[in-house]
């Protein structure tokens, strides 16, 4: 973990689209820009790189992802990128679909929820105990973050909630038994923080894609981590930032901001 007032940051896009009518590029480049500004020590990218999972799709997706200035850098594939057995050009361009980033104190396994031409998805029993494992190799004061596409709780004014994992509660289950803090996913474009017991569940909306739900703009997600108290930040290319969270990692009181105003809520477990 970063040591007295050093900040480790995290930079999580989600959504790209790449290839997509409704893809922006200029909102993508004003976000690798920004996030470049920041020095993040960690970029992840939550799902959706593409629209259909075709092979120019995902070119398109590397040649922006490469511009990023951060060399730890954790992608799982989306619904739209298992598209037209898009997962091939996945592995091919950004390796397993399942991955493990330990650094600086903090350890991320991100998962492919993803199934071949579905919009649902689900993790899958068989990989509850690898989960388990590789958050089991770090220390239990660490930051452990889980990464998936899909919602793991349903998101309000997404309309009708259907592409929650399957096995959402058993996998909530897992998460809680490995000491999970943090999840950051995607999939519906709509923002939202949730808490549910020990964790807390980000969801970014999408950075780069016109295919917005209400008045929900493009945004991505920044997750500052100092002093044991973790920030986390919604972010608008072009348009500023506000703050969503603080919690600390010590005794998990947290706070909750809404707005550009910040009217506090504070809670102790």
């Amino acid at each position: 973990m970063a040591g007295p007032g050093d900040v480790f940051r995290i930079a999580q896009l989600s959504d790209l689209h790449c290839g997509g009518p409704y893809f922006e590029a200029s909102l993508l480049e004003r976000a690798i820009g920004e996030i470049n500004e920041l020095r993040p020590d960690v970029v992840v990218c939550s799902g959706d790189l593409t629209t259909f999972g075709f092979r120019h799709e995902y070119l398109t997706a590397r040649e922006y992802i490469d511009r990023l200035d951060c060399d730890a850098l954790v992608v799982v594939p989306g619904n739209h990128d298992s598209r037209n057995v898009g997962y091939v050009h996945f592995e091919e361009m950004f390796g397993e679909r399942n991955s493990v980033l330990r650094k600086g104190g903090v350890a991320i396994v991100a998962v492919d929820s993803s199934e071949p031409d579905l919009d649902h998805g689900q993790i899958g029993r068989g990989r509850y105990r690898w989960i388990e494992e590789q958050f089991a190799d770090e220390p239990a004061d660490d930051l452990k973050i889980f990464v998936l596409h899909h919602h793991l709780l349903p998101v309000p004014g997404t309309g009708r909630e259907r592409n929650v994992v399957y096995d959402a509660g058993d996998a909530i289950e897992c998460l809680q038994r490995a000491g999970v803090r943090l999840v950051l996913s995607g999939h519906k474009h709509v923002p939202y923080v949730w808490r549910l017991e020990d964790l807390f569940v980000v969801n970014a909306g999408t950075v780069s894609s016109l295919r917005l739900r209400g008045n929900t703009r493009p945004c991505y997600n920044v997750i500052e981590i100092a002093d044991r108290k973790v920030d986390i930040w919604r972010r608008h290319p072009f348009h500023g930032h506000v703050r969503l969270v603080s919690f600390s990692l010590d005794t998990l009181e947290y706070a909750k901001f809404t707005g550009a105003i910040e009217d506090e809520v504070t809670s102790r477990t």
